[in-house]
């Protein structure tokens, strides 16, 4: 059995703060928490986030929660609070095409790395939400679930999440066949007849199944230069749903699953 320390061990009525208040009693402020968005959408970037919160600041977001527990409009609000309130933040991008050629762990793991490497001040500790990082030079831990259990993760979520459905609304300006700005890229029922009608857009991802088999059953979208992950941070209109022509082609796509077979610029937070 290892001896417990009352003051340093996270209680359960702590709330969201818990994490961060031990780790600042026993030395380690500034915590960072990082997170990602995107891991399972077939099409856009994943976008990873560095946050490091001052412990004293976390009571003062009551907004503050797992990204994919709030609605859009309290995200957006949240995400506004977090960067009024963050000691500092770092977002990375990672498009498609180095998804594609490195793998998709392989490409989290690098993101969480250049996200960590991102911040001006090396924190003392760090959080991460799942598995552990390595190579990040400084103490930390893989919290199950953390962007439910910690702040500092629950802000990286949410800094995560907002970026990228920004990017993916601006996505949607360039290609509106997809329906990006409603589904932001996951595999939804309109997604998939999108990709049966139209094929893959250069922004999708072709190390999943099913966009692969999409390109084999009809031709491509006429290809444009890939999106540049730098200026993908704007917003755009919304579109209707997609309408196939050919409802079977669909089908044999929903039916066929989804897998992955396993990018990059940076955008920084003033």
């Amino acid at each position: 059995m290892y001896p417990r320390y009352p003051a340093y061990t996270p209680r359960r009525d702590g709330g969201l703060a818990a994490y961060e208040s031990v780790l600042a009693r026993a030395g380690f402020a500034p915590v960072a928490g990082i997170d990602e968005a995107g891991r399972g959408a077939c099409a856009g970037p994943l976008v990873v986030a560095a946050v490091v919160l001052d412990p004293a600041s976390i009571r003062r977001m009551p907004g503050l929660a797992d990204s994919k527990l709030l609605t859009p409009q309290a995200r957006e609000e949240a995400y506004d609070q977090v960067l009024r309130r963050a000691i500092d933040w770092h977002v990375v991008v990672i498009g498609a095409d180095q998804i594609d050629a490195t793998g998709l762990h392989v490409c989290n793991v690098s993101g969480m790395r250049r996200a960590f490497a991102g911040l001006r001040a090396v924190p003392g500790y760090v959080l991460t939400d799942g598995f552990p990082v390595r190579g990040l030079g400084v103490p930390g831990l893989a919290v199950w679930k953390g962007d439910r259990v910690t702040a500092s993760v629950a802000a990286a979520s949410i800094v995560a999440k907002v970026s990228r459905d920004r990017m993916m609304r601006d996505l949607h300006e360039r290609y509106p066949l997809y329906g990006f700005d409603r589904h932001k890229g996951y595999v939804t029922d309109d997604h998939v007849r999108a990709l049966a009608e139209h094929g893959p857009s250069p922004v999708h991802r072709y190390s999943f199944v099913n966009v692969t088999r999409a390109a084999g059953l009809v031709n491509p979208v006429d290809p444009m230069a890939p999106a540049d992950p730098a200026e993908l941070m704007g917003s755009a209109g919304l579109a209707g749903p997609a309408d196939p022509a050919d409802a079977g082609l669909a089908e044999v796509l929903v039916t066929s699953g989804i897998g992955s077979a396993g990018a990059s610029g940076e955008e920084r937070g003033e």
